[in-house]
């Protein structure tokens, strides 16, 4: 039985691009899967708190098995999203491009779960690689819906995107790197060519479903 999480990152409800086709995903799959198990996980619409500098004074705390009560509260939240995500096989979130980055609760789910010593190890001494993931052997689906075209790879946008590319850079560090991302352009400006990318990116995912 796979594991999955859902991230929904997006501020909206059933106005959202993204939410709206990250649940057809999540049925496409179940169906086309069978035996799965969900885990959902709302920060678009949920307030999710930053961190804080007593988060950071616990999290680089030199011996993490003799923190004080007060510190380990202060992680709690924390080690519950990184608990989450380790429990699962597959990562699907959605991830609304916002002035060319994500939603600020998306980065706060983001900056709860990217941990030195529990989703990664830092070695500044190692010749070859500083950073050691710990997250191994998952597969991440991104949903993005963009206002405007051309943030893909290659196209006339694709330098303003510091979207669902952050969320590349952000996972691998942490050791997700079989990372599918699908979008939605012209979101801004509706009409035939927004319609035709919705309608490509519900193929897409239909297709997807099968062998995620």
């Amino acid at each position: 039985m796979k594991k999955i999480l859902a991230v929904q990152g997006s501020p909206r409800g059933e106005r959202s691009h993204s939410r709206r086709l990250v649940e057809a995903f999540l049925q496409a799959y179940a169906a086309e899967q069978g035996d799965t198990q969900l885990l959902r996980r709302e920060v678009g619409r949920a307030d999710l708190p930053h961190i804080s500098e007593a988060w950071i004074a616990a999290a680089f705390h030199p011996q993490p098995d003799q923190r004080p009560l007060a510190m380990q509260a202060d992680l709690a939240l924390s080690d519950e999203l990184v608990d989450e995500l380790f429990a699962a096989d597959r990562l699907v979130i959605s991830a609304p491009m916002y002035n060319f980055g994500i939603p600020s609760g998306l980065k706060a789910w983001v900056d709860q779960i990217v941990r030195i010593g529990r989703t990664f190890d830092f070695t500044p001494d190692d010749p070859e690689s500083q950073y050691k993931p710990r997250v191994l052997g998952k597969k991440a689906l991104i949903v993005t819906t963009r206002g405007d075209r051309g943030y893909g790879s290659g196209g006339v946008n694709a330098h303003l995107n510091h979207a669902d590319v952050y969320l590349r850079a952000v996972l691998g560090l942490i050791g997700i790197i079989d990372v599918t991302v699908i979008a939605v352009e012209n979101d801004e400006f509706g009409g035939l060519a927004f319609e035709a990318s919705f309608r490509a990116a519900e193929s897409a995912l239909a297709e997807l479903a099968a062998r995620f």
